[in-house]
């Protein structure tokens, strides 16, 4: 199961350009920003109550300076509490996923792997769904989720940790390799334990309820659970961005960083908090989101190489963009909303296997 280096197969990609790769990744981010723009201006004018750009300018004038707004009755409660939290959750979910993604890749130095790698999309799946059997409110329900996640990522690095103390010595012991099989047991495990929830469960209540769920929503987020999420996320942010030189060290081998001077125990498991922080607190808010994470920081590294302070920036923008844009697709496409998650998917995948080819293309 060893694999190359991420930064290896994503160099020649970023450098093949007439553009340096400062200027690139420059350009990228002046890009990134424009696209989230338009994005966040086209998502407030879609949908059966559309808010023009004009009275958007006008509303959020109004709530900063005071000034006399210039826009339809209601138009203020479409803003405030309905269409402004669900976008900003979008943007801020799909952000946050994508650098827990890209912060995972370069943590085990491969480009395939995702922010539920270390089981953390699992763990707040199966706290959610007992909170739902619980009959908890829906700040019990998020508290669930995001405990369940947490405590799943921390049972599986006890494990691959205390698996990994046993063997340090023993020649070709891999840590990060002790991680992911820790993950993929321990994720199985809390498959189980979600399907068996989902079979005691009520079927005309809860078994609905947990279904809707996991596949994924925006169309409940409010502000409060805004205020729950964004200083959650903005921590987590915070100490991968102070980190984000050290963090490339983490796609050598451990002797490699070791003999540069850098913990990389302390370093790998700073940068698992912080991912698995935001994943969980993003899964709370809204349910089971896949892809994000997986395809835009792969697309980010073909783009600007592997780098991490070029990286995580981008990587957050491309990722709340594209999760706003699957948001704005999934209300409004359809006389019913479609799930994000079923859209990720169906974007994703044939986005994923483009990117693959890109690289082993680029790579041979």
């Amino acid at each position: 199961m060893s694999t190359p280096p991420i930064a290896s197969s994503a160099l020649p990609a970023a450098t093949n350009s007439g553009l340096p790769r400062v200027g690139r990744a420059g350009y990228a981010l002046i890009g990134a920003i424009a696209l989230a723009i338009c994005l966040i201006l086209v998502a407030f004018n879609v949908g059966q109550f559309a808010i023009a750009p004009r009275e958007l300018l006008s509303l959020l004038m109004s709530a900063v300076f005071g000034t006399t707004v210039h826009a339809r009755e209601n138009a203020d409660i479409v803003l405030f509490e309905i269409r402004g939290p669900r976008i900003a959750a979008a943007f801020l979910v799909g952000g946050a996923l994508a650098a827990a993604g890209a912060a995972y890749q370069n943590l085990f130095r491969n480009p395939l792997v995702s922010p539920d790698i270390l089981g953390v999309s699992s763990g707040a799946a199966l706290g959610a769904v007992v909170g739902i059997m619980l009959g908890v409110s829906v700040i019990g329900l998020q508290a669930l989720a995001f405990g369940g996640g947490v405590l799943a990522v921390a049972a599986i690095y006890f494990i691959g940790t205390h698996i990994g103390g046993r063997r340090a010595g023993h020649a070709g012991h891999d840590p990060v390799l002790t991680l992911v099989l820790a993950g993929v047991v321990i994720g199985s495990l809390l498959g189980a334990g979600i399907a068996l929830s989902k079979y005691l469960a009520d079927p005309t209540n809860q078994l609905p309820a947990i279904t809707y769920w996991l596949l994924g929503s925006f169309a409940s987020v409010t502000r409060s659970d805004l205020l729950v999420a964004l200083p959650l996320i903005v921590i987590a942010l915070v100490p991968l961005w102070l980190l984000r030189w050290r963090i490339n060290l983490l796609t050598l081998h451990d002797d490699d960083a070791r003999a540069l001077g850098q913990d990389v125990s302390a370093l790998r498991l700073i940068v698992i908090v912080a991912a698995t922080l935001m994943t969980a607190a993003s899964v709370a808010i809204c349910g089971i989101v896949g892809w994000v994470g997986l395809v835009v920081p792969h697309a980010v590294r073909l783009m600007v190489g592997a780098e991490f302070s070029r990286l995580l920036p981008l990587a957050f923008l491309l990722g709340g963009s594209f999760m706003l844009a699957v948001d704005t697709i999934a209300r409004s496409v359809a006389a019913i909303e479609i799930p994000p998650g079923v859209l990720t998917a169906l974007l994703g995948t044939p986005a994923f296997l483009w990117l693959m080819s890109r690289t082993l293309g680029s790579r041979s």
